[in-house]
């Protein structure tokens, strides 16, 4: 176990940030006090210190993945240079290779968990809006906005959940052809 100056420096972020790493490494069911004290060699009483009860670890997880999984995103996407068009780099950032370990085991959790399921709803449209707002920026009416943003998401889903990346090259070839979709005026 750390020292008791080592476990006072653990904030709450440290175990939200370890809460969603073992939820994206053991799933929902490992969201313990113990076992995630155990995995950062601190005792339960430093959990209890930053969070009233196991649910209340719970619910700021779920806010966690939303600042980490949504908000940081759209801020930065905010910050992009002059002239990028931010829809692509948000499919860019989506479709870059990476699996979202995170996204499944939080959208798996929601089918058991009534507040995880409300947590991944308001992400769903929290998405979908900014994704229609880019599109309406971009001069697509709000129908068509509306329509773009929610066949590029299902595509972001799709890819998420789907247990076979597809190789490179194919990957590549259907990101510039979602580009092409998301691009091609209405």
């Amino acid at each position: 176990m750390k020292n008791s100056a080592q476990s006072d420096q653990l904030s709450a972020t440290d175990w939200l940030d370890q809460g969603l790493k073992t939820l994206s490494e053991s799933g929902f069911t490992a969201l313990k006090a113990e076992p995630l004290a155990k995995a950062m060699g601190v005792s339960r009483g430093s959990f209890y210190w930053h969070f009233a009860d196991v649910g209340a670890f719970h619910s700021a997880l779920l806010k966690r993945w939303r600042e980490v999984a949504t908000e940081q995103i759209i801020a930065s996407l905010e910050r992009s240079p002059e002239g990028e068009i931010p829809i692509n780099v948000l499919l860019r950032r989506a479709f870059g290779g990476s699996r979202f370990t995170v996204e499944v085991a939080v959208r798996t959790w929601a089918t058991v968990d009534s507040a995880a399921r409300a947590a991944v709803q308001a992400i769903d449209r929290r998405r979908l809006s900014y994704m229609e707002g880019l599109f309406v920026a971009q001069g697509y009416s709000p129908a068509a906005a509306q329509a773009r943003a929610q066949i590029l998401y299902w595509a972001f889903l799709g890819f998420t959940l789907s247990e076979r990346p597809l190789p490179k090259p194919r990957q590549e070839e259907i990101f510039a052809e979602l580009i092409r979709i998301a691009n091609t005026p209405a």
